[in-house]
C-alpha cells in the first residue's frame, strides 16, 4: 500500500462510500471505482452495492493521522480524535503535554519520510 497514491478525488470517493451511499452513487464515487475497486478499496456487489472494503478503511485511518500529525506541527491545540491519538501515541509519534498533544522526534522522522515520498 506504501506505493500507491490517491488523488484528494479519490480519498473523497472512499469517504463518500464510508459514509454510506443512498441512492445513485455521486459523480466523484462514479469517477474514482473502478481504480479503486482493481486496487481493492472498494467492493462491487452483483446488485451494484459499493461498499468500503478493510483495506480502503486502513487508507482512510493512515490519511486521518498523515493530517493529525500535519496539524500538530502546526498547533499543538489541535483536538485529535480518540483513535488517531491512541495509534499515534502507541507508535511513539505524539505525547501528550498541557494542553494537548506534541509531535515527537520519532513522528517528526516519520513525516519528514511521508513528505519526502510525496502523500
Amino acid at each position: 500500500m506504501k506505493n500507491e497514491k490517491f488523488s484528494t478525488d479519490e480519498y473523497n470517493a472512499l469517504d463518500e462510500v464510508a459514509r454510506g451511499i443512498k441512492g445513485r452513487p455521486s459523480a466523484c464515487v462514479g469517477r474514482n471505482t473502478k481504480r479503486l475497486s482493481g486496487l481493492k478499496m472498494l467492493s462491487i456487489a452483483r446488485s451494484g452495492a459499493i461498499t468500503l472494503t478493510d483495506k480502503g478503511r486502513e487508507a482512510l485511518f493512515l490519511r486521518r493521522c498523515i493530517m493529525a500529525l500535519r496539524a500538530l506541527t502546526e498547533n499543538q491545540a489541535v483536538t485529535l480524535d480518540a483513535d488517531v491519538a491512541l495509534f499515534l501515541g502507541k507508535k511513539s509519534h505524539i505525547e501528550q503535554v498541557e494542553g494537548g498533544f506534541a509531535i515527537t522526534e520519532k513522528g517528526r522522522a516519520s513525516l519528514a519520510d511521508i513528505e519526502a515520498q510525496g502523500i
